[in-house]
């Protein structure tokens, strides 16, 4: 029989039988289903950062449906907030009518940036570099040997001159790295710091910040997927109208960075979830994804819809910069089981994977907001976090929560006064 991410009602089985059906999925051993269910243990996390005293656990579900470049997928994310993993594996179901996404990457270059200031002629310092250039690079290249028995190592140098800054001209060089499975900021630091005094003598400048940028413009990934209007047809609302709608909706957040804002806040969800349950750094990822979103000058939506005949389109790209090997991705034991479970074996193969969960986030979104809206399918899951809070246990929760949906009136005091009720008739 052959494997498919399509397993409906997954969320109605008993949390063990989920745990088992993953294992079975992803070849996961005893000691990975351990990680799923123990997570980091203590000892682990007070040599992951400083002045450790706990650890602060998130749920880790799983992004059902996902056909992505023909494979099936199921997609490990972490996240606190209820909707996000049904709202994504709803949408993914749907883009399977379409054949799912159709994803694609650049080459992993990530870019490090050496700041000089006081150079007496500009001009000059740039020819200086441009005629060291080889040297440079070659330069970077022995600084990293095994980088570059891996496949990478430096592929270009440029130079920016900034003439009107608070304190004055500055120039500023680019060293572009390729770093294979990395995520690369200590390959990228290293390097630029190894250069910095070489810079500082052709210059005859002063080199203050040798760092990475988190803008990795030259390190983007993207997703594509096709629907038949058809697959959005519901009770009440025909698929051309809903498709019309999320073109809409989209055009808005396109004009308008208030809207935009919050649009891209629901890619990012998804994105994000991964990249956490898989040990990777979102808050760089955030950072290159909302300077992308502003560089013509506006903030604007990452995505672009559109209908094509009687197909809608839906496209995402974005700087993704990812890793598979080094950080928190080795170090991490749930993390190691996420990317088993993905089954990736280079980091470009997780940034697309990752640009399509946040197109599909980005598709729930929007048919909610284009047909029932985005609160209804929204408090039907926060309904559970409500129950909880009232004091619901074990069985409790769901009957409670599905009360309060069914009332639509997700509040605490309501259920608390249902949890009182169902414990009066004991």
């Amino acid at each position: 029989m052959a494997r498919t991410s399509r397993i409906p009602g997954f969320y109605k089985r008993p949390l063990e039988e989920r745990v088992r059906l993953v294992a079975e999925w992803a070849g996961l051993d005893d000691a990975d289903v351990t990680a799923l269910r123990e997570s980091l243990a203590l000892a682990q996390a007070d040599k992951m950062i400083e002045n450790v005293v706990g650890r602060h656990a998130l749920p880790l579900g799983l992004g059902l449906n996902f056909i992505i470049n023909g494979r099936e997928v199921l997609v490990p994310m972490s996240v606190e907030e209820p909707s996000v993993v049904a709202a994504v594996s709803n949408a993914a179901r749907i883009a399977r009518s379409g054949g799912g996404f159709l994803t694609g990457s650049t080459e992993p270059i990530m870019i490090g940036q050496i700041q000089v200031l006081d150079v007496p002629d500009p001009r000059a310092a740039q020819a200086a570099l441009h005629r060291a250039k080889a040297d440079i690079l070659r330069r970077v290249d022995d600084i990293h040997p095994s980088l570059v028995r891996r496949g990478g190592g430096a592929r270009d140098l440029r130079v920016r001159y900034l003439p009107h800054t608070p304190v004055g001209p500055m120039l500023v060089v680019h060293l572009y790295l390729d770093v294979r499975d990395a995520m690369g900021a200590n390959l990228v630091n290293t390097a630029v710091e190894g250069i910095a005094p070489l810079v500082e003598r052709l210059t005859r400048g002063r080199v203050n910040l040798r760092i990475l940028s988190n803008y990795t413009t030259e390190r983007r990934a993207w997703a594509v997927v096709r629907i038949p209007v058809d697959a959005f047809s519901e009770k009440g609302a025909r698929g051309e109208e809903v498709a019309r709608g999320i073109v809409e909706a989209n055009a808005f957040a396109w004009a308008d960075p208030y809207r935009a804002a919050t649009h891209n806040k629901g890619i990012m969800n998804g994105i994000d979830a991964v990249a956490i349950a898989t040990g990777n750094d979102w808050r760089a990822i955030e950072a290159a994804a909302h300077a992308w979103a502003a560089r013509d000058g506006q903030y604007r939506a990452l995505t672009e819809w559109y209908i094509m005949g009687d197909t809608l389109v839906g496209k995402l790209e974005l700087p993704l910069a990812v890793g598979i090997v080094g950080g928190a991705t080795k170090v991490h034991p749930t993390a190691r089981v996420a990317l088993k479970i993905l089954d990736v074996h280079r980091a470009q193969d997780l940034a697309e994977i990752m640009v399509a969960v946040g197109l599909a986030q980005n598709l729930a979104a929007l048919r909610a907001l284009a047909s029932e809206g985005i609160q209804r399918g929204h408090m039907r899951m926060h309904a559970r976090q409500v129950a909880i809070a009232a004091g619901a246990v074990g069985e409790e929760i769901d009957i409670v929560a599905a009360r309060l949906a069914e009332e639509g009136n997700v509040r605490e005091s309501r259920a608390r006064e249902i949890v009182e009720e169902m414990r009066g008739n004991d």
